[in-house]
């Protein structure tokens, strides 16, 4: 389990990402919050179509971000932008005004939504060492 002899990859320091790393997470960040605003339109406008929809593009956007960066992390960004912004829009204003209607749709976009960030982090690809590909002998 060791990778060029330093040792257990649990073992090594932390190193800061690259800014190309924190530009890809920053980006995924961003349009996390552009598919949770985009997907809390579509999913009120029509109904099972648009919940479906709505909840397919979350689904792309998280498990693409973990393909596209190779970790995690590349689903937690977009997931964390989308439920600031999913929550934010489904609190209403002093006025009472609000985007999202106490329905049936809102709750199963909004949950539907957490659960999905969750089982797409999960399915992410973990952090991997990088010494050569090693097979029991039989």
């Amino acid at each position: 389990m060791s990778s060029a002899g330093r040792g257990s990859m649990l073992a090594q320091p932390l190193q800061r990402p690259s800014a190309g790393r924190i530009a890809a997470y920053v980006g995924l960040f961003v349009l996390g919050a552009v598919v949770g605003l985009a997907g809390s339109l579509v999913q009120a406008g029509w109904f099972p179509g648009g919940l479906l929809l709505a909840l397919a593009g979350a689904a792309g956007l998280f498990l693409g971000g973990a393909r596209a960066v190779g970790g995690r992390a590349g689903a937690v960004a977009p997931a964390v932008g989308w439920v600031i912004t999913v929550i934010g829009l489904s609190t209403g204003r002093p006025e009472g005004d609000f985007l999202f209607g106490a329905g049936g749709g809102s709750y199963l976009f909004l949950l539907g939504g957490m659960a999905l960030a969750v089982i797409c982090a999960t399915l992410g690809p973990g952090r991997q060492p990088g010494g050569d590909a090693a097979r029991l002998a039989k």
